[in-house]
């Protein structure tokens, strides 16, 4: 079974934190949620909405053996990308990722605050929410605008939360392929 980091963080987006977690867990995956920047599980999001992860991030590292999951991701919303940008534990773990070749997603905000820190946009097409490519920094040349979400090698980015069912399915078609993709589009009355 393939194994999946969520982050969250106060402030994070509550659509598109819990739309992966609905989708993927639908899919057969093994999510963890994991907090970031709190020594506490429990993290209130963008919309005042509380959520309880899993594990702390510092928990779920020192308890993996430096074993990485085949994937991470990282929502969006205001502070929680900013908190999640914050934390040298989080970058840390998104460049092993990356280096390792798995599997890297943020949404909205998170690409470009977030992953234009670690290696994860070098020379890899991307989006995120509408006017913020500037925040990625030498990035911005490989931004790509108008899409609900992009696919490069092993990075997927999406561009908001209107776009969470679109970003959190081209998860689930990479990781447990099209006919669970397929069943999970139909079942749920997806366009």
């Amino acid at each position: 079974m393939k194994n999946v980091v969520i982050f969250i963080a106060d402030g994070s987006e509550e659509v598109e934190t819990l739309t992966p977690v609905d989708y993927l867990r639908r899919a057969g995956l093994d999510v963890t949620l994991v907090s970031v920047g709190t020594q506490s599980r429990t993290v209130t999001c963008s919309h005042k909405v509380c959520i309880t992860a899993d594990i702390t991030l510092e928990a779920y590292l020192s308890g993996c053996g430096g074993i990485l999951p085949d994937a991470v991701v990282v929502p969006g919303g205001m502070p929680g990308t900013k908190n999640i940008a914050a934390s040298a534990s989080a970058i840390t773990f998104i460049n092993a990722m990356d280096a390792e070749k798995k599997l890297i997603c943020a949404i909205c905000a998170a690409p470009a605050l977030v992953l234009s820190k670690t290696t994860a946009l070098q020379g890899r097409k991307w989006t995120c929410f509408t006017d913020m490519e500037s925040d990625a920094g030498v990035f911005q040349k490989t931004f790509v605008g108008g899409t609900p979400f992009v696919h490069d090698a092993n990075v997927i980015t999406g561009r908001g939360a209107g776009a969470a069912e679109e970003f959190a399915m081209e998860i689930v078609k990479t990781l447990a392929g099209e006919e669970i993709w397929r069943k999970i589009k139909t079942s749920t009355l997806q366009r």
